[in-house]
């Protein structure tokens, strides 16, 4: 099987690698700003389809089609984001005889569409927010405004990874939060249709993983905590999640699993839900896709969910029943991303002059970085995924922060030191935050006037241990400066 992945970074690079493992011939497509990308430099083949911006390129589906058939590719994998839980392209991959490496055109129709999954998730006997199902593509009907109780989220109606999702806490903020999930959403997804959810407080985000082969057969692979979010955009996540009772947990399978039979599913899917601090849940939506956060799971389960996915779109049947499906340990992913905390978490742009990414027993990076990468403002700002396992929760967490204070990046800031913050705060270690308990998190400032005293007495300490060195060294014949010695020396003084 020929397999074109219609994505790009470290997505592109896990679905390649898979691809490699199995003897299947990866497919790399890229945009101008991805020509010297790490997936285009690893697949076994890469076709250029356009321009930077995504909708002249990942977003464009006849230049991804052609793409398939000047390489005589037989399968196409979407990942997450662009065109992933877009029906129109589902279904075109199949007319053109292709295989779609995910669910059925028919199903990405119903759930990739926020509202009509919540009428099949009704109709499967799921508890489901209450509100209208109601399109918004220009303006709230003045019979839906009346009837609007603040706050309110405005989602994007074909939305996933948090993209096209804003929150009007009044009147007032709802016009200019309209446009901009609008705005966000048609740039993200080609879709600027919107509707109305009504805001849980004190919720947590827990979702279920299942996967099915199309035929009826429809597994539980465990359930992901999601609730360290940002702006709807997830930042942390975990599994499983913690503090559930499992009366809980099982009733949120059993759900998963009607949802899923309800839909004769095929390939990866993830049923998402809110708790409330009753514990009483309720469907949100079901993403179509393979998930950013699918490496804990994989962690947790020792199953590689891309490989499974790319068997049952060789008309493999699953490799594994329910009960081989045993979760153990811990496991907790933490999102790197090119923004500016200092300066309101805006996303920043420039080249990796520096990356050091951390390993180390239990950790797992996925990214697609390098030296000399440039980061554009055409693309998601996530920049690498440090996930961390062990055998319970507290050792998984004490992994992460070693992992995280690790990993360097030179050239751009990034939401580091602002995600150790997050981890080593009360309400993450003890399993109960919220959705909105980033929005009231506040974080101690990266730079401190006694940080920054240090590295100028170690700045100015190097440069007059480097005269001397080098006025020693230079009646010895010395070949130079050595770069791998200053660093051990700096290292021995701090």
């Amino acid at each position: 099987m020929r397999v074109l992945v219609a994505n790009r970074g470290e997505i592109a690079l896990r679905i390649l690698r898979t691809c490699r493992e199995m003897g299947l011939t990866g497919i790399a497509v890229f945009s101008d700003a991805d020509r010297e990308s790490l997936p285009v430099r690893y697949a076994d083949e890469a076709i250029y389809i356009g321009k930077s911006p995504s909708a002249e390129s990942y977003l464009n589906i006849h230049k991804i089609l052609q793409a398939a058939k000047d390489t005589g590719a037989n399968a196409i994998h979407p990942g997450y984001g662009f065109l992933s839980e877009n029906s129109m392209f589902a279904r075109m991959v199949e007319e053109a005889g292709l295989i779609f490496i995910g669910p059925r055109s028919q199903t990405i129709e119903l759930t990739g569409d926020k509202l009509a999954a919540r009428r099949i998730a009704r109709q499967a006997g799921l508890p489901v927010l209450p509100g209208p199902d109601q399109p918004i593509q220009d303006e709230i009907p003045s019979t839906l405004r009346q009837n609007i109780t603040f706050p309110v989220l405005i989602k994007a109606v074909a939305g996933g990874g948090g993209k096209g999702i804003r929150l009007a806490n009044d009147e007032a903020e709802l016009e200019e939060m309209l446009s901009s999930a609008r705005q966000e959403a048609l740039k993200s997804f080609g879709d600027d249709t919107v509707y109305l959810e009504p805001l849980v407080q004190k919720a947590r985000h827990i979702e279920v993983q299942i996967i099915g082969d199309g035929n009826g057969n429809i597994l539980c692979l465990g359930d992901r905590e999601c609730s360290i979010q940002r702006r709807r955009q997830k930042l942390i996540e975990e599994a499983p999640a913690p503090d559930l009772s499992p009366a809980l947990r099982n009733h949120l399978y059993e759900s998963a699993l009607q949802m899923g039979k309800a839909l004769n599913y095929r390939s990866l899917g993830t049923v998402e839900f809110l708790v409330d601090d009753r514990n009483d849940f309720y469907f949100i939506e079901i993403n179509p896709r393979i998930q950013v956060e699918h490496p804990i799971t994989e962690m947790v389960t020792g199953l590689d969910l891309v490989r499974a996915q790319l068997q049952l779109a060789k008309g493999e049947p699953l490799q594994f029943s329910q009960e081989d499906i045993i979760t153990r340990g811990s496991a907790i992913e933490a999102r790197i991303i090119a923004e500016d905390p200092d300066n309101g978490f805006l996303p920043v742009t420039g080249e990796i002059s520096y990356i050091r990414e951390s390993g180390g027993p239990g950790i797992r990076i996925d990214s697609a970085l390098y030296p000399g990468l440039v980061i554009t403002p055409e693309y998601d700002s996530l920049l690498a995924k440090v996930a961390a396992y062990a055998e319970d929760r507290n050792l998984a967490i004490r992994r992460l922060r070693r992992a995280l204070k690790e990993f360097e990046v030179g050239g751009l800031s990034t939401d580091i030191d602002f995600l150790i913050q997050i981890i080593d705060s009360e309400p993450f270690l003890q399993g109960r935050a919220t959705t909105t308990y980033v929005d009231t998190f506040q974080p101690i400032p990266s730079i401190n006037d006694e940080t920054f005293e240090m590295d100028l007495a170690l700045t100015v300490a190097m440069i007059e241990h480097n005269k001397i060195h080098n006025r020693n060294k230079s009646e010895e014949n010395s070949d130079g400066f050595s770069y791998w010695k200053f660093q051990a020396w700096k290292e021995q003084m701090r």
